[in-house]
């Protein structure tokens, strides 16, 4: 049975691009940010812990927008919103020494923690949470990422051309740093920021 059409509540454009390649129909939500800090950490709350939490939070946050306003909204082709469908949610975290790399301030910041992952191991988790019919599924990928040993002439270039800018960790491994990564184990689509195997298991649950 295929799954249903569901609601991806998430701007990232490759989650969007993910969910096409996997054939999933679906609408992208566009669920207003809260105000504050963007994902804030809680005191000594440990990454694994943390990334589920913040997709998760997504996902409520989404249910409650939606059950808000989806008899007054409409998607941007206008048609009608349903509370009824399935919501996705994802969060991607870049973990070195314990410590979460989010998504780097400006070009300095970018340039600080791609110089802290050159030549080493990190770790990339992506929490994916799937919110349908009062129940919460959720699904977590682990991937071990490991760098070469990068020039500062390779991490200047890499800042300069803006693509660090809005990624988990200052680099996107679909794009020039992909260059960068000399290999992984796990999942190639976790580190983009939607694992397809876990993602797939969810909406399979649902449809079944």
């Amino acid at each position: 049975m295929n799954p249903p059409c569901i609601y991806l509540a998430s701007a990232s454009p490759r989650r969007h691009e993910i969910l096409l390649q996997m054939g999933v129909a679906h609408d992208v939500l566009r669920v207003p940010a809260p105000p504050g800090e963007d994902e804030p950490r809680l005191p000594n709350e440990p990454p694994h812990i943390y990334v589920l939490r913040t997709a998760r939070e997504k996902a409520l946050r989404a249910v409650q927008w939606l059950t808000a306003v989806s008899a007054t909204a409409a998607l941007a082709d206008g048609e009608p919103l349903d509370n009824n469908r399935p919501i996705l949610s994802a969060d991607t975290t870049v973990i070195l020494d314990d410590d979460i790399l989010g998504k780097p301030l400006n070009a300095g910041d970018a340039h600080s923690m791609l110089r802290r992952l050159s030549g080493r191991r990190h770790e990339v988790r992506t929490a994916v949470v799937l919110a349908h019919a009062g129940a919460l599924h959720e699904a977590v990928s682990v991937t071990e990422v490991h760098f070469k040993t990068l020039t500062e002439a390779e991490i200047q270039a890499y800042c300069v051309s803006g693509e660090p800018m809005g990624k988990a960790g200052a680099y996107g491994i679909q794009g020039k740093a992909g260059l960068f990564v000399e290999r992984i184990s796990g999942s190639y689509t976790g580190v983009m920021g939607l694992p397809v195997y876990e993602t797939g298991m969810l909406l399979g649950a649902v449809a079944a």
